[in-house]
């Protein structure tokens, strides 16, 4: 059975960057499984994975836009320390749950200079191509349930 869109799939995957880093594996764990076409993993790994088939293993790298997008100068700000009521240690790193532009979303501190502390809201892998190793472990039809929600249901999962 190929992959098409409206499908539960599941795949096991090491995630590369550029430089050849390991930023995330599937390796030593469960398969990643999502319902394919609905926007459940990004839009440049979705589209390589259609029409696969289960035992089908291939590289793919994946342009920043089609991964978690370019870098947007916009979702970067300095805001004050005490825009941080109640945190003693600031340290770049730290992420925030917060109000962006988009709606909620997590902001990274990424520089401190006295009071004025920088935060982004760009996704950490933003402005990056990527590279995935994917071996597509199996391919179903998704149940109507799993359709209507928009995501796969693992064991343990009710809703």
């Amino acid at each position: 059975m190929q992959v098409a869109d409206d499908m539960a799939v599941s795949i096991h995957y090491t995630l590369t960057n550029d430089a050849g880093e390991v930023l995330d594996s599937s390796e030593g764990s469960e398969p990643l499984n999502y319902l394919q076409g609905s926007g459940n993993i990004i839009s440049g790994l979705d589209r390589a994975v259609l029409g696969k088939v289960v035992g089908d293993k291939f590289n793919v790298r994946i342009p920043a836009e089609d991964a978690y997008g370019e870098i947007e100068e916009d979702m970067v700000d300095v805001i004050s320390r005490e825009m941080f009521e109640g945190v003693d240690n600031l340290e770049v790193g730290m992420q925030f749950n917060a109000d962006v532009s988009s709606g909620a979303g997590i902001v990274t501190i990424v520089a401190i200079e006295g009071d004025d502390v920088t935060i982004d809201g760009n996704h950490p892998l933003a402005g990056q191509a990527l590279t995935f190793e994917v071996e597509v472990v199996d391919v179903r039809l998704a149940t109507k349930e799993e359709l209507s929600h928009g995501h796969i249901h693992g064991a343990g999962c009710h809703h």
